[in-house]
């Protein structure tokens, strides 16, 4: 089995959480998005690994490399624009061959982990008889099922039909963005025509099995799920996974200083005369001086924290806040600097990136 992973700038038309990177390398617990789903891929025993890549491709090359730190081999498919997920797996067509595959949104967060849903499918093709799996969706229950594409499912766990963001949804089960198939999908996407935007979408592909007498099955998904395209879900994510770390301190840490709870501290960080309390990882470099760092805050690598306060905030490399009283609820991109000023006259002085959101007291 191959896997196939929608990194950032490719798939659809999805603005990236940050203006100048890939959103899928913003990190949760100071790893990015990326390496999550690809780290799920390799323990399911997934090995070959496609990457879609479209605007932000040089970036997720360096970062992602080769594979072989992940113990896979990676191969890149670039996306000249993006035009669904549907055409990624018509692109893609090449790399899969006839091999059964799953397919991943990079951007999504699994707190169970990819090995139990492709064993099922594995599990369910092997049985053979009449009603062989051509593809598996995974679902959640989800509150308001009208902003996603939802599913209606029989007993039997068979997916009757999908429907993208219905008025009067069949059930409150979503697609959650992780797929498996096996070769009949080709098929299914060559034949389809694009939505009313513009694009070959994998809703109607999956559609066009059922429609053609193809078994979709479906599993439901076990824990959380978080899709990380915007801040506040991205934030939460982090949380959930800050949870999960344990104390570690490969930096150093003056006698002045205060570390409480579940705190990860990077080689060649230090911590001067501040508190920080956990859970917090504290990236390779970074220097927290005369500051609070509170629960559920990433800092990454290079990073300054001086005379600051902050909590339940993901700040990225090589950025510096100076002189803040407190910043919370907070993503900080890649070389930004936060500083309070006093030049006369006081104002508030911002040079902001595309999509950005302030929120000024």
């Amino acid at each position: 089995m191959k896997g196939l992973i929608l990194s950032g700038g490719a798939g659809t038309r999805l603005r990236p959480i940050t203006h100048t990177s890939a959103k899928q390398l913003v990190p949760i617990a100071n790893k990015p998005i990326l390496f999550y789903g690809i780290e799920d891929m390799v323990a399911a025993g997934i090995l070959e690994i496609g990457i879609i890549i479209g605007d932000t491709g040089d970036e997720i090359r360096e970062a992602v490399g080769d594979g072989s730190r992940f113990g896979a081999d990676v191969t890149y498919i670039p996306q000249a624009a993006p035009l669904g997920l549907a055409h990624c797996v018509l692109i893609a067509r090449d790399f899969l061959g006839d091999d059964d595959f799953v397919m991943y949104l990079g951007d999504n967060m699994l707190q169970q982990g990819l090995t139990e849903f492709v064993e099922q499918f594995a599990s369910a093709r092997a049985e053979g008889g009449d009603d062989i799996p051509a593809a598996q969706i995974l679902l959640a229950h989800v509150d308001d099922p009208r902003q996603f594409g939802v599913a209606a499912v029989n007993e039997a766990g068979e997916v009757l039909e999908l429907v993208e963001k219905p008025e009067n949804p069949p059930s409150d089960l979503a697609l959650v963005g992780i797929y498996l198939f096996d070769p009949s999908i080709h098929e299914a996407v060559a034949s389809i025509a694009p939505s009313d935007r513009g694009e070959l979408e994998i809703t109607d592909a999956i559609q066009w099995l059922i429609t053609n007498g193809r078994h979709v099955r479906h599993e439901v998904l076990h824990g959380w799920w978080i899709d990380t395209g915007k801040k506040d879900p991205l934030l939460e994510c982090n949380r959930l996974v800050l949870e999960t770390i344990e104390t570690r301190n490969d930096g150093e840490v003056d006698e002045a200083s205060d570390i409480q709870g579940r705190v990860v501290i990077a080689p060649g960080a230090e911590v001067v005369n501040s508190r920080v309390r956990g859970p917090v990882v504290i990236g390779e470099r970074t220097r927290v001086v005369n500051s609070y760092v509170g629960p559920f805050t990433s800092i990454a690598a290079d990073c300054e924290i001086i005379d600051s306060e902050l909590d339940h905030s993901v700040v990225l490399n090589e950025s510096r806040i100076v002189g803040i009283d407190r910043l919370t609820d907070s993503l900080v991109g890649r070389h930004v600097e936060v500083t309070r000023s006093d030049t006369r006259p006081h104002a508030v002085r911002l040079m902001l990136g595309d999509h950005s959101m302030v929120e000024i007291a």
